[in-house]
Protein backbone atom coordinates (compact mmCIF):
# COMPACT_ATOMS: atom_id res chain seq x y z
CA UNK A 1 0.00 0.00 0.00
CA UNK A 2 3.01 2.07 1.01
CA UNK A 3 4.39 1.43 -2.03
CA UNK A 4 1.32 2.46 -4.27
CA UNK A 5 0.76 5.50 -2.46
CA UNK A 6 4.20 6.55 -3.44
CA UNK A 7 3.68 5.43 -7.23
CA UNK A 8 1.13 7.39 -6.88
CA UNK A 9 2.08 10.63 -6.07
CA UNK A 10 4.73 9.92 -8.40
CA UNK A 11 2.68 10.00 -10.92
CA UNK A 12 0.62 13.22 -10.16
CA UNK A 13 3.83 14.50 -9.53
CA UNK A 14 5.41 14.20 -12.80
CA UNK A 15 1.65 14.83 -14.43
CA UNK A 16 1.70 18.42 -12.62
CA UNK A 17 4.89 18.67 -13.56
CA UNK A 18 4.15 17.88 -17.38
CA UNK A 19 0.97 20.34 -17.02
CA UNK A 20 3.18 23.03 -15.83
CA UNK A 21 5.61 22.73 -18.81
CA UNK A 22 2.99 22.47 -21.56
CA UNK A 23 1.14 25.65 -19.68
CA UNK A 24 4.14 27.79 -19.38
CA UNK A 25 4.95 26.86 -23.35
CA UNK A 26 1.81 27.89 -24.27
CA UNK A 27 1.92 30.77 -22.34
CA UNK A 28 4.88 31.62 -23.74
CA UNK A 29 3.76 30.86 -27.16
CA UNK A 30 0.64 33.63 -26.47
CA UNK A 31 2.64 36.60 -26.94
CA UNK A 32 5.06 38.06 -29.47
CA UNK A 33 6.67 41.26 -29.41
CA UNK A 34 7.62 43.80 -31.79
CA UNK A 35 11.20 45.55 -31.01
CA UNK A 36 11.63 49.35 -32.10
CA UNK A 37 15.27 49.68 -32.43
CA UNK A 38 15.42 53.71 -32.86
CA UNK A 39 17.25 56.28 -31.52
CA UNK A 40 15.26 57.64 -28.66
CA UNK A 41 18.50 59.78 -27.45
CA UNK A 42 18.88 62.64 -30.26
CA UNK A 43 16.43 61.61 -32.71
CA UNK A 44 13.43 61.62 -30.05
CA UNK A 45 10.34 62.67 -31.54
CA UNK A 46 10.83 60.28 -34.67
CA UNK A 47 11.21 57.52 -33.01
CA UNK A 48 8.53 58.44 -30.48
CA UNK A 49 6.06 58.93 -33.19
CA UNK A 50 7.06 55.59 -34.83
CA UNK A 51 5.80 54.35 -31.60
CA UNK A 52 2.72 55.36 -31.30
CA UNK A 53 1.71 54.91 -35.30
CA UNK A 54 2.52 50.90 -34.17
CA UNK A 55 0.66 50.74 -31.07
CA UNK A 56 -2.10 52.74 -32.64
CA UNK A 57 -2.50 49.77 -35.07
CA UNK A 58 -2.07 47.43 -32.79
CA UNK A 59 -4.59 48.93 -30.64
CA UNK A 60 -7.30 48.50 -33.69
CA UNK A 61 -6.80 44.70 -33.00
CA UNK A 62 -7.04 44.97 -29.87
CA UNK A 63 -3.39 43.85 -29.49
CA UNK A 64 -4.27 40.58 -30.26
CA UNK A 65 -3.83 38.69 -33.77
CA UNK A 66 -4.83 34.79 -33.48
CA UNK A 67 -5.28 34.60 -30.47
CA UNK A 68 -1.07 35.73 -29.42
CA UNK A 69 -1.08 39.35 -27.66
CA UNK A 70 1.27 41.47 -29.25
CA UNK A 71 3.46 44.48 -28.34
CA UNK A 72 6.32 46.65 -28.26
CA UNK A 73 10.04 46.35 -27.05
CA UNK A 74 11.90 49.95 -27.02
CA UNK A 75 15.68 49.48 -27.98
CA UNK A 76 17.81 52.75 -28.08
CA UNK A 77 20.81 52.73 -30.52
CA UNK A 78 21.28 56.55 -29.51
CA UNK A 79 22.50 56.26 -33.37
CA UNK A 80 25.53 54.17 -32.78
CA UNK A 81 25.87 50.79 -35.15
CA UNK A 82 27.30 49.05 -32.98
CA UNK A 83 24.58 49.37 -29.94
CA UNK A 84 22.20 48.76 -32.93
CA UNK A 85 23.73 45.46 -33.69
CA UNK A 86 23.64 44.55 -30.03
CA UNK A 87 19.77 45.20 -29.84
CA UNK A 88 19.46 43.13 -33.03
CA UNK A 89 21.70 40.48 -31.00
CA UNK A 90 18.96 40.70 -28.25
CA UNK A 91 16.32 40.15 -31.03
CA UNK A 92 17.54 36.60 -31.87
CA UNK A 93 17.87 35.73 -28.64
CA UNK A 94 14.21 36.59 -27.32
CA UNK A 95 12.07 33.63 -28.23
CA UNK A 96 9.14 35.62 -28.37
CA UNK A 97 10.61 38.57 -30.39
CA UNK A 98 8.96 38.45 -33.66
CA UNK A 99 10.14 41.34 -35.66
CA UNK A 100 12.05 44.73 -35.81
CA UNK A 101 11.06 48.14 -36.80
CA UNK A 102 14.01 50.89 -37.01
CA UNK A 103 14.32 54.33 -36.52
CA UNK A 104 14.98 57.54 -38.58
CA UNK A 105 18.94 56.62 -38.78
CA UNK A 106 19.59 54.80 -42.02
CA UNK A 107 23.65 54.51 -40.93
CA UNK A 108 22.75 51.61 -38.47
CA UNK A 109 20.33 49.41 -41.29
CA UNK A 110 23.34 49.92 -43.48
CA UNK A 111 26.46 48.62 -41.25
CA UNK A 112 24.11 45.72 -40.01
CA UNK A 113 22.44 44.60 -43.34
CA UNK A 114 24.31 41.73 -43.89
CA UNK A 115 23.84 40.53 -40.42
CA UNK A 116 20.21 41.41 -40.37
CA UNK A 117 19.79 39.05 -43.75
CA UNK A 118 21.89 36.20 -42.39
CA UNK A 119 20.23 35.46 -39.22
CA UNK A 120 16.80 36.12 -41.35
CA UNK A 121 15.63 39.22 -38.99
CA UNK A 122 12.11 40.35 -40.17
CA UNK A 123 12.79 44.25 -40.74
CA UNK A 124 10.81 46.48 -41.29
CA UNK A 125 11.54 50.38 -42.13
CA UNK A 126 9.09 53.09 -41.60
CA UNK A 127 11.74 55.49 -42.10
CA UNK A 128 15.95 55.48 -42.96
CA UNK A 129 15.89 56.31 -46.61
CA UNK A 130 19.11 55.67 -47.94
CA UNK A 131 18.16 53.05 -50.64
CA UNK A 132 21.04 49.83 -50.80
CA UNK A 133 18.83 49.38 -47.38
CA UNK A 134 16.24 47.37 -49.20
CA UNK A 135 18.24 46.21 -51.81
CA UNK A 136 20.35 43.27 -50.89
CA UNK A 137 23.45 41.45 -52.73
CA UNK A 138 21.48 38.37 -53.10
CA UNK A 139 17.79 37.04 -53.48
CA UNK A 140 18.00 36.85 -49.68
CA UNK A 141 16.43 39.87 -47.66
CA UNK A 142 14.68 40.51 -45.15
CA UNK A 143 14.50 44.16 -44.77
CA UNK A 144 10.57 45.85 -46.05
CA UNK A 145 10.55 49.59 -45.87
CA UNK A 146 7.47 52.01 -46.10
CA UNK A 147 9.30 55.48 -46.44
CA UNK A 148 11.14 57.47 -48.70
CA UNK A 149 13.78 56.51 -51.00
CA UNK A 150 16.48 58.13 -51.53
CA UNK A 151 16.90 56.75 -55.43
CA UNK A 152 13.90 58.73 -55.62
CA UNK A 153 14.61 61.94 -53.20
CA UNK A 154 17.39 63.17 -54.51
CA UNK A 155 15.44 63.28 -58.41
CA UNK A 156 12.09 64.88 -56.58
CA UNK A 157 13.99 67.43 -54.40
CA UNK A 158 16.16 68.77 -57.52
CA UNK A 159 13.03 68.49 -59.78
CA UNK A 160 10.88 70.53 -57.00
CA UNK A 161 13.73 72.96 -57.02
CA UNK A 162 14.11 73.05 -60.72
CA UNK A 163 10.59 73.95 -61.08
CA UNK A 164 10.64 76.65 -58.75
CA UNK A 165 13.45 78.37 -60.95
CA UNK A 166 16.77 77.28 -59.06
CA UNK A 167 19.50 76.14 -61.37
CA UNK A 168 22.43 76.69 -59.59
CA UNK A 169 22.38 74.07 -56.42
CA UNK A 170 24.77 73.36 -53.64
CA UNK A 171 25.08 70.03 -52.22
CA UNK A 172 25.35 70.11 -48.54
CA UNK A 173 25.48 66.60 -46.55
CA UNK A 174 26.73 64.90 -43.75
CA UNK A 175 29.22 62.47 -44.34
CA UNK A 176 27.76 58.82 -43.66
CA UNK A 177 26.23 56.55 -46.04
CA UNK A 178 23.14 58.06 -46.20
CA UNK A 179 24.28 61.18 -47.07
CA UNK A 180 26.65 59.86 -49.75
CA UNK A 181 23.79 57.42 -51.29
CA UNK A 182 21.95 61.22 -51.78
CA UNK A 183 24.75 63.16 -53.44
CA UNK A 184 25.04 59.70 -56.09
CA UNK A 185 21.14 60.08 -56.93
CA UNK A 186 20.64 64.11 -56.45
CA UNK A 187 23.84 64.55 -59.11
CA UNK A 188 22.70 61.87 -61.34
CA UNK A 189 19.09 63.66 -61.18
CA UNK A 190 20.62 67.24 -61.86
CA UNK A 191 22.76 65.55 -64.97
CA UNK A 192 19.09 64.55 -66.67
CA UNK A 193 18.38 68.10 -66.46
CA UNK A 194 21.44 69.06 -67.68
CA UNK A 195 22.76 70.87 -64.47
CA UNK A 196 25.66 69.86 -62.65
CA UNK A 197 26.32 71.10 -58.63
CA UNK A 198 28.05 74.44 -58.21
CA UNK A 199 29.77 72.37 -55.42
CA UNK A 200 29.72 69.76 -52.68
CA UNK A 201 30.77 70.11 -49.06
CA UNK A 202 30.23 67.49 -46.37
CA UNK A 203 29.99 67.48 -42.97
CA UNK A 204 29.85 65.31 -39.55
CA UNK A 205 27.51 64.81 -36.68
CA UNK A 206 28.20 67.65 -34.14
CA UNK A 207 29.30 69.91 -36.27
CA UNK A 208 29.90 73.74 -34.86
CA UNK A 209 28.34 77.31 -35.51
CA UNK A 210 31.71 78.99 -36.84
CA UNK A 211 32.61 75.70 -39.11
CA UNK A 212 28.68 76.20 -40.65
CA UNK A 213 28.84 79.74 -41.09
CA UNK A 214 32.32 79.52 -42.89
CA UNK A 215 30.48 77.02 -45.22
CA UNK A 216 27.63 79.04 -45.94
CA UNK A 217 29.91 81.62 -47.04
CA UNK A 218 31.67 79.62 -49.25
CA UNK A 219 28.30 78.45 -50.73
CA UNK A 220 27.43 81.77 -51.04
CA UNK A 221 30.79 82.69 -52.71
CA UNK A 222 30.17 79.80 -55.50
CA UNK A 223 27.77 81.06 -57.16
CA UNK A 224 24.73 78.82 -55.94
CA UNK A 225 21.37 80.19 -55.65
CA UNK A 226 20.04 77.04 -53.43
CA UNK A 227 21.25 74.12 -51.19
CA UNK A 228 20.23 70.91 -50.97
CA UNK A 229 20.58 70.03 -47.52
CA UNK A 230 20.89 66.01 -46.38
CA UNK A 231 20.99 66.17 -42.53
CA UNK A 232 19.28 64.96 -39.19
CA UNK A 233 17.81 67.50 -36.44
CA UNK A 234 20.79 69.04 -35.04
CA UNK A 235 22.75 69.47 -38.11
CA UNK A 236 20.15 71.02 -39.70
CA UNK A 237 19.61 73.33 -36.52
CA UNK A 238 22.75 74.71 -36.36
CA UNK A 239 22.99 75.24 -40.27
CA UNK A 240 19.50 76.88 -39.85
CA UNK A 241 21.07 78.96 -36.74
CA UNK A 242 23.95 79.80 -38.67
CA UNK A 243 22.45 80.93 -41.96
CA UNK A 244 19.97 83.50 -39.33
CA UNK A 245 23.05 85.12 -38.14
CA UNK A 246 24.28 85.60 -41.69
CA UNK A 247 23.57 88.87 -43.44
CA UNK A 248 20.80 89.12 -45.48
CA UNK A 249 22.52 89.14 -48.89
CA UNK A 250 24.53 86.09 -48.03
CA UNK A 251 21.44 83.57 -47.42
CA UNK A 252 20.23 81.26 -49.55
CA UNK A 253 17.18 79.09 -50.34
CA UNK A 254 17.09 75.29 -48.40
CA UNK A 255 15.86 72.90 -49.45
CA UNK A 256 16.41 69.96 -47.25
CA UNK A 257 15.67 66.30 -46.82
CA UNK A 258 13.76 65.36 -43.94
CA UNK A 259 15.75 64.37 -41.53
CA UNK A 260 15.66 67.88 -39.64
CA UNK A 261 12.02 66.86 -38.69
CA UNK A 262 13.25 63.83 -36.84
CA UNK A 263 14.18 65.77 -33.66
CA UNK A 264 13.42 69.18 -31.53
CA UNK A 265 14.18 71.15 -34.89
CA UNK A 266 11.19 73.99 -34.12
CA UNK A 267 12.66 73.49 -30.02
CA UNK A 268 15.63 75.36 -31.28
CA UNK A 269 15.05 77.18 -34.28
CA UNK A 270 11.59 79.05 -33.55
CA UNK A 271 8.97 80.36 -36.12
CA UNK A 272 10.69 84.05 -34.87
CA UNK A 273 13.62 82.63 -36.83
CA UNK A 274 12.45 80.64 -39.39
CA UNK A 275 10.95 83.47 -41.28
CA UNK A 276 13.99 84.79 -42.10
CA UNK A 277 15.10 81.50 -44.17
CA UNK A 278 13.09 79.71 -47.28
CA UNK A 279 13.42 76.11 -45.68
CA UNK A 280 11.30 73.40 -47.27
CA UNK A 281 11.82 69.97 -46.98
CA UNK A 282 10.61 66.19 -48.72
CA UNK A 283 7.88 64.69 -47.29
CA UNK A 284 5.40 62.07 -48.02
CA UNK A 285 1.91 62.61 -49.60
CA UNK A 286 -0.13 63.16 -46.17
CA UNK A 287 -0.77 64.90 -43.18
CA UNK A 288 -3.21 65.06 -40.49
CA UNK A 289 -2.60 68.69 -40.40
CA UNK A 290 -5.79 68.75 -43.44
CA UNK A 291 -8.94 70.03 -43.04
CA UNK A 292 -10.00 67.12 -45.87
CA UNK A 293 -9.06 64.30 -43.45
CA UNK A 294 -11.24 60.74 -45.21
CA UNK A 295 -13.45 58.70 -42.23
CA UNK A 296 -10.01 56.56 -42.06
CA UNK A 297 -7.88 58.92 -40.90
CA UNK A 298 -10.72 60.61 -38.26
CA UNK A 299 -10.91 57.48 -36.91
CA UNK A 300 -6.94 56.42 -36.76
CA UNK A 301 -6.39 60.28 -34.90
CA UNK A 302 -9.75 59.32 -32.36
CA UNK A 303 -7.46 56.34 -31.78
CA UNK A 304 -4.08 57.83 -31.20
CA UNK A 305 -5.83 60.24 -29.01
CA UNK A 306 -6.80 57.43 -26.96
CA UNK A 307 -4.25 55.11 -27.04
CA UNK A 308 -1.16 57.85 -26.51
CA UNK A 309 -1.99 60.31 -23.01
CA UNK A 310 0.84 62.62 -25.01
CA UNK A 311 -1.48 62.89 -27.86
CA UNK A 312 -4.32 65.06 -27.83
CA UNK A 313 -4.30 67.22 -31.17
CA UNK A 314 -2.28 66.61 -34.22
CA UNK A 315 0.13 69.00 -33.58
CA UNK A 316 1.44 66.65 -30.75
CA UNK A 317 2.44 64.02 -32.85
CA UNK A 318 5.91 65.70 -33.55
CA UNK A 319 7.06 63.73 -36.31
CA UNK A 320 3.92 62.83 -38.45
CA UNK A 321 5.81 60.94 -41.24
CA UNK A 322 7.06 58.48 -38.44
CA UNK A 323 3.48 58.07 -37.05
CA UNK A 324 1.93 58.08 -40.88
CA UNK A 325 4.35 55.41 -41.85
CA UNK A 326 4.39 52.92 -38.79
CA UNK A 327 1.08 52.80 -38.49
CA UNK A 328 0.44 51.74 -42.68
CA UNK A 329 3.40 49.87 -42.09
CA UNK A 330 1.94 47.92 -39.04
CA UNK A 331 -0.93 47.60 -40.70
CA UNK A 332 0.11 45.61 -43.48
CA UNK A 333 2.07 43.35 -41.52
CA UNK A 334 -1.27 42.77 -39.48
CA UNK A 335 -3.08 41.87 -42.82
CA UNK A 336 0.42 39.61 -43.53
CA UNK A 337 -0.17 37.58 -40.62
CA UNK A 338 -3.84 37.04 -41.13
CA UNK A 339 -2.84 35.51 -44.26
CA UNK A 340 -1.70 32.98 -42.21
CA UNK A 341 -1.64 30.66 -39.40
CA UNK A 342 1.05 31.57 -37.03
CA UNK A 343 2.41 28.09 -35.16
CA UNK A 344 4.29 29.53 -32.07
CA UNK A 345 7.32 28.92 -33.38
CA UNK A 346 9.05 32.23 -33.58
CA UNK A 347 11.51 31.00 -36.40
CA UNK A 348 8.42 29.45 -38.79
CA UNK A 349 5.99 32.22 -38.41
CA UNK A 350 9.00 34.75 -39.26
CA UNK A 351 9.02 32.98 -42.87
CA UNK A 352 5.36 32.73 -43.13
CA UNK A 353 5.00 36.48 -42.44
CA UNK A 354 8.02 37.39 -44.15
CA UNK A 355 6.37 35.09 -47.18
CA UNK A 356 2.64 36.69 -46.67
CA UNK A 357 4.50 40.26 -46.72
CA UNK A 358 5.51 39.66 -50.41
CA UNK A 359 2.24 37.82 -51.80
CA UNK A 360 -0.50 39.99 -49.68
CA UNK A 361 -4.01 39.12 -51.56
CA UNK A 362 -6.07 41.48 -49.61
CA UNK A 363 -5.13 45.56 -50.52
CA UNK A 364 -4.72 47.71 -47.14
CA UNK A 365 -6.29 50.56 -46.33
CA UNK A 366 -3.96 53.11 -45.54
CA UNK A 367 -3.28 56.57 -44.42
CA UNK A 368 -1.24 57.70 -47.28
CA UNK A 369 -3.09 55.41 -49.76
CA UNK A 370 -4.36 51.83 -50.89
CA UNK A 371 -1.85 49.02 -50.56
CA UNK A 372 -2.16 46.55 -53.49
CA UNK A 373 0.24 44.32 -52.98
CA UNK A 374 3.14 46.83 -51.59
CA UNK A 375 5.72 44.18 -51.95
CA UNK A 376 7.12 41.21 -53.88
CA UNK A 377 9.26 38.27 -53.85
CA UNK A 378 12.75 40.02 -54.31
CA UNK A 379 15.19 39.34 -56.34
CA UNK A 380 18.52 41.46 -58.14
CA UNK A 381 16.66 42.08 -60.98
CA UNK A 382 13.48 43.48 -59.16
CA UNK A 383 15.59 46.13 -56.83
CA UNK A 384 12.16 47.48 -55.45
CA UNK A 385 10.31 44.33 -54.73
CA UNK A 386 10.59 45.37 -50.94
CA UNK A 387 9.52 49.41 -51.28
CA UNK A 388 6.01 50.46 -50.76
CA UNK A 389 6.05 53.88 -51.93
CA UNK A 390 7.15 55.46 -55.30
CA UNK A 391 8.05 58.81 -56.16
CA UNK A 392 4.15 59.24 -56.64
CA UNK A 393 3.74 59.85 -52.45
CA UNK A 394 6.41 62.08 -52.13
CA UNK A 395 5.86 65.84 -51.42
CA UNK A 396 7.53 68.98 -50.44
CA UNK A 397 6.14 70.56 -47.01
CA UNK A 398 7.36 73.27 -44.78
CA UNK A 399 6.65 74.37 -40.83
CA UNK A 400 4.03 76.94 -39.97
CA UNK A 401 4.21 79.43 -37.27
CA UNK A 402 2.86 76.76 -35.22
CA UNK A 403 5.47 74.97 -35.59
CA UNK A 404 3.23 72.57 -38.27
CA UNK A 405 3.84 70.53 -41.02
CA UNK A 406 2.67 71.57 -44.05
CA UNK A 407 2.33 70.11 -47.29
CA UNK A 408 3.10 72.76 -50.20
CA UNK A 409 0.60 71.38 -52.96
CA UNK A 410 -1.86 71.32 -50.34
CA UNK A 411 -1.21 75.01 -50.07
CA UNK A 412 -1.69 75.76 -53.46
CA UNK A 413 1.90 77.95 -52.93
CA UNK A 414 5.58 76.23 -53.75
CA UNK A 415 7.17 79.70 -52.06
Amino acid sequence: MFVMTLLFRYLLFSYLTLMTIYTSNVYAQQKYTIYLDADFSGATASSLAIQQGITTALAEVDNQIQGIEFGVILKDHRANSLRSRRNLEAFLADEQALMVFSGLHSPPLLANKSFINDNDILLLDPWAAAGPITRSGSDKNWIFRLSIDDSNAGLFISRKAIEQGFSKPYLLLEDTGWGRSNEKTMTEALNESSIKPKGLSWFNWGVGMNHAKVLLRDIKASGADVIFFVGNSAEGVTFAKAMVDLPQSIRLPIRSHWGITGGDFTDNVPASQRENIDLQFIQTNFSFINDNLSALAKNVLALAVKSNSNIKHPADIKAQTGFIHAYDLTKIVITAIKQVKLTGDRNQDKSLVHHALEHLVQPVPGLLKRYQRPFSPYNKKQLNAHEALTIEDYAMGKYTLKDEIVLLNSLGDNH
